[in-house]
């Protein structure tokens, strides 16, 4: 806890002064013991590289993995990413509200469930990539192992989340954490779109070599030399996710927080979550952006490979967008310290707007399409960091409306875990259903002209409607730059009052006095 400065002699003080000259002095500064090393950060933030490396890669591969490399019929396939992630509905919330009664133990109350969950989520990973033999079991398998990765996943990163509200209370040193964990999260998706890329997207299944038709179907021996290749990706991204396991649970101390008298039932905490109306506009205004991206995103190989016809290029502009994202993410940190945050929001996300206009109104070369790779980059730069650095925000100014509600931080972040998983598993379900209407053949180098149509209005018209939608919602949002600060003054001077009873009844004195009508200056 937070210890403040010469509080003694400021009751002594006090005593002594006429209450005509008593002025509340702002909030004392932070103790040095809330102070946060650079070791800590780096070893925070890498704890957020599996769920983003998982992600990542889950969001660019899966559909097209489904479809042409297991070689599910795109209903199915369609099942599998909607119904998957519309588990989460069950298991995010859930995760939050178990993680929120947890107890103390020596090594944290979020800790635990990050390093009890690593072993059987990198399991069930690789069993996601594993195609069966049997044809007809093909569905059933991607289906249970996709559901056990999504839950094992959930326990890991729903503690991780809400770890952020109890490494430190100093809103500053939060936000820098914050932004330490982004820029590596960002480094995380980049990576995984390296190792998926390279190692997947390195050889083609369909040759287009003069005398070879693009439009014939892929061979048994190509489709069998893929599946090995998705097999050794899984395997390294893997043994990343425990070495990142491991450097998170050793250089890590979670605080000891304040634990809630009378914990709350399953309904109890989601209606005490949505009743706070700053939350809840936050979470349907990125609710609304996040599925305009997801759509970019989960559509972007389908449509570089089909649609512009550029199938050996489609790992390198991923790569090319995700390094973008990463080197954008300390700019955008600077534009936020200068402009504020929802101002950053407005710049960054609708940056992506007119490129995704201009990729599907125009016919792109290569060079072009790399063009658009980065600029696109930037705005998905700008997706991953500032959600996560506003949330905090309405945590703390629900603290502050509430302060007889303690020990709920993990609901907050479960929620919003959830409403972005959801968004991702609808962007996905729906696309891969729109495909099976369009008339996608499993397996085959070449689609009808319907397709191609698809891809267009759901990689363009469909995310631009949906991140304007967001912005305008997010514009409501009522947590400016002022009160921010505001919130964090009253939390401070709470925990200073908490950790010596005897400022406290000075400072509580010092406002009776200055409320005191009878007083004059």
């Amino acid at each position: 806890m937070v210890r403040g400065k010469s509080t003694e002699s400021s009751t002594i003080n006090l005593m002594h002064v006429k209450p005509k000259n008593t002025e509340i002095k702002p909030a004392e500064p932070v103790d040095q013991g809330d102070r946060l090393s650079l070791c800590t950060k780096l070893c925070y933030a890498i704890g957020g590289i599996p769920y983003q490396i998982t992600g990542s890669i889950l969001c660019f591969f899966l559909q097209i993995y489904l479809l042409d490399v297991a070689q599910l019929d795109p209903s199915f396939a369609s099942i599998i990413l909607f119904v998957g992630q519309a588990w989460d509905a069950i298991t995010d919330p859930t995760v939050g509200f178990l993680v929120s009664r947890s107890r103390w133990t020596r090594i944290g109350r979020m800790m635990p469930w990050i390093i009890f969950s690593t072993p059987f989520a990198v399991v069930t990973y690789c069993l996601i990539w594993f195609v069966l033999p049997i044809e007809q079991g093909r569905f059933v398998w991607c289906l249970m192992f996709y559901f056990l990765f999504q839950s094992m996943q959930t326990c890991f990163h729903v503690p991780y989340s809400a770890l952020t509200m109890f490494i430190t209370s100093d809103q500053k040193e939060r936000d820098s954490a914050t932004a330490y964990r982004m820029m590596v999260e960002v480094l995380g998706s980049l990576l995984g779109t390296v190792i998926q890329g390279q190692i997947v997207g390195g050889s083609s299944n369909c040759p287009t070599e003069d005398g070879f038709p693009e439009s014939r179907n892929i061979s048994s021996i190509q489709v069998e030399q893929t599946r090995k290749s998705y097999m050794v990706a899984s395997g390294v991204v893997c043994t990343i996710y425990v070495v990142c396991a491991v450097v998170l649970f050793l250089g890590v101390r979670e605080k000891k927080g304040r634990d809630h008298q009378n914990p709350l039932t399953f309904c109890q905490g989601l209606c005490l979550v949505m009743s706070h109306k700053p939350y809840v506009k936050l979470v349907i205004g990125f609710l609304s952006t996040c599925l305009g991206f997801m759509l970019l995103q989960g559509n972007l190989v389908l449509f570089i490979t089909y649609t512009l016809g550029y199938r050996n290029e489609v790992q390198n502009l991923i790569l090319t967008l995700m390094l973008s994202a990463t080197l954008s993410v300390p700019g955008w940190q600077w534009f936020l310290t200068r402009c504020g945050k929802k101002m950053t929001i407005y710049y960054g996300m609708s940056l992506v707007i007119p490129f995704l206009i201009i990729m599907v109104s125009t016919k792109l070369y290569l060079t072009a399409c790399y063009l658009i790779s980065v600029a696109a980059g930037l705005s998905v730069g700008a997706a991953f960091f500032l959600p996560w650095s506003m949330l905090p925000d309405a945590v703390d100014d629900f603290k502050v409306q509430n302060p007889d509600r303690l020990g709920h931080e993990a609901l907050f972040y479960s929620y919003y875990v959830f409403f972005i998983k959801f968004s991702t598993g609808i962007s996905l379900g729906i696309s891969t259903l729109s495909l099976k209407f369009a008339g996608y053949v499993t397996g085959s180098c070449s689609q009808p002209e319907l397709v191609s149509f698809t891809l267009k209005m759901l990689i363009s018209p469909l995310p631009v409607f949906l991140i304007v939608v967001g912005l305008l919602i997010i514009s409501t949002y009522p947590v400016d730059e002022k009160r921010r600060r505001s919130n964090n003054r009253i939390l401070q001077d709470r925990l200073n009052k908490e950790s010596n009873p005897e400022g406290s009844t000075a400072a509580i004195n010092k406002v009776a006095v200055v409320d005191d009508p009878t007083v004059t200056n």
